[in-house]
């Protein structure tokens, strides 16, 4: 610097402190934030920390200094999206996962992000006597992980959860059953306890549904469906406590082996 720009720069520090402004054309100094290497050092440090409140205002600062180009563009929508999802805002979650599996289906983040939007769908419908869309629509997704991303980590997940979803349906669908059961409406009964035990063969509440299938082709007088589901539960629920007991002795024989 030389002699008489060390003048002038004592001179604008000098009527600044004195309060008077600085000569007219001076620059206003720049206050330079923060980069986006730093922003997002940050973000990333206080989403690791379970901070999500300060890491969603950090991302959204970090947000447009990232170009699509940078690898970290799809990353911050997914943060957004894991940070939506614990706030209860689902809806907007899955927008965001999407964003991230749809922009680049063969990226590295692709699969867990289709995951977690189909458990921000299954988020949704928590409980079975809910409206099931929710449900339905957490079930199309998680299908669309395992057959898009078979062998993944992500596949294997979504499979346990379709079969966690798998049992909410059931259960859903046995309770209709037991309305019309309850009622004496054996025909309706029968052919919800019959999906039930077509749809979701695994499921906990199977062994009733079969009980009270017997149950309802007894009430109607119906032998031969009797003979057919008894020959049912003797292969596959043959234990003695389970609906075999419902069973009459010439009824529980081996038969045919298929569904009821």
């Amino acid at each position: 610097m030389t002699h008489h720009s060390v003048i002038v720069a004592g001179l604008v520090l000098l009527t600044a402190g004195c309060g008077h402004k600085a000569p007219e054309g001076t620059p206003a100094p720049q206050v330079r934030g923060p980069g986006v290497d730093s922003l997002w050092a940050l973000a990333e440090g206080a989403f690791n920390g379970g901070r999500y409140g300060q890491a969603q205002r950090l991302f959204e600062q970090a947000s447009p200094l990232i170009a699509n180009a940078d690898p970290r563009y799809l990353q911050l929508h997914f943060f957004q999206g894991e940070i939506l999802l614990d706030q209860g805002n689902q809806l907007q979650a899955v927008r965001e996962f999407r964003r991230v599996a749809d922009e680049r289906p063969d990226g590295p983040l692709a699969p867990d992000a289709l995951l977690r939007a189909a458990d921000a769908y299954a988020d949704l419908w928590r409980r079975a006597e809910l409206d099931p869309t929710y449900g339905e629509t957490a079930r199309g997704v998680y299908q669309e992980v395992t057959s898009r991303y078979d062998g993944t980590r992500a596949a294997a997940r979504a499979a346990v959860q379709l079969a966690g979803l798998a049992e909410k349906f059931a259960d859903k669908e046995y309770k209709s059953a037991l309305f019309y059961f309850k009622y004496k409406a054996y025909e309706s009964a029968i052919l919800l306890f019959r999906s039930v035990i077509a749809n979701y063969p695994r499921a906990t509440v199977v062994p009733d549904a079969l009980e009270r299938l017997v149950r309802s082709y007894q009430a109607l007088g119906y032998v031969e469906d009797i003979k057919e589901t008894c020959a049912y539960i003797l292969q596959y629920h043959a234990d003695l406590t389970g609906p075999r007991r419902f069973c009459p002795v010439a009824a529980a024989t081996p038969g045919s082996g298929g569904p009821p």
